[in-house]
């Protein structure tokens, strides 16, 4: 018996959030093309969010964990993905119905690319919002304007499973800009494709958004920035513009943990601030 095996894996990690993830899926369910599969890894949610899935959506390939945070999540539904294409989609945005056509034919046209995204639309307390220039979308080789901050969305992305394969895929250390640290790496290495056109509505302001729960997110920045060097990822400007990236968050969140009286903080960065600004 011949085995079919989907074009796209979709992966859609989840947590407590029962009331907004049918939205998620019925975009997945809705998508004008039907060559992917829709893997759901609930991460230890307690508020009946795998009753759910499996009550109303039996098709839907459901992993059930400890809670082990999104990039763990992730992690365990590319295990499971049978397609050559991995897509993301977090449980509180949802797609539009051409997005997965939309892309996969963008690829199809322009093969060589392992990384495709996508513009979006931002909704923010249920209001459309424009957002600010410095998370404007691009193609090609983006790597340094990936250093400042995340400019490509996970719930945007479909890449290559030999991609995610040679990158590492999540680092399941960090509590968040688990995205912004892999999309460094893969930036690093290739150009990626970039579709204008709006696939997407990314949903924001509930209280839940994981970057709404930590102070300085550039603690966990300067440990991507970090690895990216200790890794020797990247030469000539690029490490050039790293190092100085890194330089700038370092001493902004110094700044920062010494007005919270954080010397434990303080102490634990200085050196890496001091190694950092050494002459290359």
């Amino acid at each position: 018996m011949t085995i079919t095996l989907p074009q796209v894996s979709v992966v859609a990690p989840t947590f407590n959030r029962r009331e907004v993830l049918p939205r998620a899926l019925d975009s997945v369910v809705a998508q004008t093309s039907g060559d992917w599969e829709l893997i759901v890894v609930d991460d230890g949610s307690t508020d009946g969010t795998a009753e759910m899935v499996e009550q109303d959506y039996p098709d839907i390939h459901l992993v059930v964990q400890e809670n082990r945070g999104v990039s763990a999540a992730r992690n365990a539904g590319i295990a499971q993905a049978r397609g050559e294409w991995i897509a993301f989609l977090d449980s509180d945005d949802a797609w539009l119905p051409e997005k997965l056509e939309r892309q996969m034919k963008a690829l199809e046209a322009q093969s060589g690319h392992r990384l495709c995204h996508a513009e979006e639309i931002w909704i923010r307390n249920g209001q459309r919002v424009n957002p600010a220039t410095k998370y404007a979308k691009s193609g090609g080789h983006i790597y340094q304007k990936c250093l400042p901050l995340c400019v490509i969305s996970p719930s945007s992305v479909v890449m290559r499973r030999d991609l995610l394969e040679e990158t590492g895929g999540f680092d399941e250390s960090l509590e968040v800009c688990e995205d912004y640290d892999l999309w460094l790496r893969v930036t690093a290495r290739e150009p990626v494709l970039f579709v204008e056109e709006p696939l997407l509505h990314k949903y924001g302001g509930h209280p839940d958004q994981l970057s709404t729960k930590h102070w300085g997110m550039d603690r966990f920045r300067v440990r991507a920035l970090q690895r990216v060097l200790d890794e020797s990822l990247v030469t000539g400007e690029d490490e050039r513009r790293t190092r100085e990236t890194l330089i700038g968050k370092l001493k902004v969140l110094i700044e920062g943990s010494r007005k919270r009286g954080n010397e434990e903080l303080v102490a634990q960065l200085e050196p890496q601030l001091a190694e950092a600004t050494i002459e290359r």
